[in-house]
């Protein structure tokens, strides 16, 4: 059975992040991908100029045309901006019983802010115990618990517990915007903590990361993976995205990580591929735990 996951999330315009690098995402990994749309945004690699909500009406009734119809495996949640709009999609994923991985986004790459500032609370109340697993980066994290960026291991460690103690069954605090040579996220659910650390890319060309990273989560959630081994996965797939990132020369400013780096500007093609599945295999067995 074809493996199906659902992006409910914003319209980048540049396609470099939102519904657009999900979708690749999703389609590079091996997973049919659908979509749920609420905000379509006027934006490329310098910045956002604009931001136009769906109506809820519209964005409920999406939902129910998926998921009536799709047999969905997993769902994907990334930039809600407004309380309304969360809150249908809270109700929906209750009515059809299902729990997400959400990506909190707040602030684009650009530092465009793309949450109001009602909908943080909502966010908390509505959607957080309906994940499956969170992925805040550490200033969405900041933001989330009401503290400082986390600049420690102990801090980082206090703010997942908050947000678990919110209802997230597991929390993948990004290191992405932390410092030092390697980028370590940390996975923190209902077993041992997890860390996952990768060699820093220097790149100017790693917009939609964090979109990036959670629809991978998602793709080997519909694949039947466990969480910590789609975390492993996603975290590989990500990093050969932003080691390839250059070659596409998207746009003058952030442009985006190369999505279709198996295949696009390699002769190797699904040597390529394969040769990624190994490294993420390789990497499960790198990953360190704590208890």
């Amino acid at each position: 059975m074809t493996a199906i996951a659902v992006t409910i999330a914003g319209s980048d315009s540049g396609g470099g992040a939102g519904i657009q690098a999900d979708l690749k995402t999703f389609s590079a990994l091996g997973v049919y991908g659908a979509s749920v749309i609420t905000a379509v945004t006027a934006q490329n690699t310098c910045g956002v100029s604009a931001v136009e909500d769906i109506s809820p009406t519209v964005v409920a009734a999406q939902i129910d045309a998926v998921f009536s119809d799709l047999a969905v495996s997993a769902v994907k949640i990334g930039m809600v901006s407004r309380r309304e709009t969360i809150g249908v999609i809270a109700a929906g994923l209750k009515r059809y019983d299902r729990q997400a991985v959400i990506d909190p986004v707040m602030v684009a790459t650009s530092g465009d802010h793309l949450m109001q500032p009602d909908a943080i609370a909502t966010l908390k109340e509505e959607l957080l115990p309906l994940a499956l697993i969170l992925t805040p980066n550490l200033p969405e994290a900041a933001l989330l618990t009401g503290r400082w960026i986390a600049e420690t291991e102990t801090e980082i460690a206090r703010q997942a517990e908050m947000l678990l103690k919110l209802g997230a069954r597991s929390v993948l605090m990004k290191g992405g915007h932390g410092k030092g040579k390697e980028a370590t996220d940390v996975l923190f659910g209902e077993g041992d903590v997890l860390n996952l650390s990768r060699p820093r890319i220097e790149t100017r060309n790693d917009h939609g990361t964090g979109c990036t990273l959670s629809a991978a989560i998602a793709a080997g959630l519909a694949k039947g993976m466990p969480i910590d081994d789609a975390v492993v996965a996603a975290k590989a797939y990500l990093h050969a995205a932003l080691v390839a990132a250059d070659g596409l020369a998207i746009g003058q400013g952030h442009g985006p990580v190369h999505h279709f780096h198996h295949w696009w500007g390699n002769d190797k093609g699904s040597g390529a591929a394969a040769s990624n599945v190994a490294d993420a295999q390789g990497a499960l067995g790198r990953a360190s735990r704590s208890g």
